[in-house]
């Protein structure tokens, strides 16, 4: 333990790999120590959202998807008024004529976004969808 609370540690890695990072952490304006850290809690903010089911949480649920696909428009707005306590705003974006975004700010329990997530995903004519969250 390092004084003010910090711990320094190595880790090994293909040097290819550090590379890259230290490329992308000096284009930041990040040092190994920030962006590591970041990295680690991005890391378990992601590691606890996939096993929580219970408690809230907050994030965005990132989406595209076809909207010439029959119904699709009308099907996602039918899942997002079944879980209207869930959201908080969502945005929609025209990328191309046939590609949709729309992002969806989430709040609330764990296990309602998780199901909207779920539900937003299995309509047919969604291509990808990302679920984006932070940790207090």
């Amino acid at each position: 333990m390092v004084a003010g609370g910090l711990s320094r540690f190595t880790i090994s890695t293909p040097s290819t790999l550090l590379e890259e990072f230290d490329l992308a952490v000096k284009e930041m304006g990040y040092d190994r120590s920030k962006a590591v850290s970041l990295a680690m809690r991005n890391f378990l903010a992601d590691y606890a959202w996939d096993r929580k089911r219970t408690g809230t949480g907050a994030g965005a649920l990132t989406l595209i998807y076809d909207h010439e696909k029959a119904n699709i428009d009308r099907e996602l707005t039918e899942i997002q008024h079944q879980h209207h306590d869930s959201i908080v705003s969502t945005t929609h974006v025209h990328l191309d004529e046939r590609n949709c975004l729309l992002i969806v700010a989430v709040s609330g329990k764990i296990e309602s976004i998780q199901t909207l997530a779920r539900e937003m995903m299995a309509a047919s004519g969604v291509k990808q969808l990302r679920i984006t969250t932070l940790a207090p």
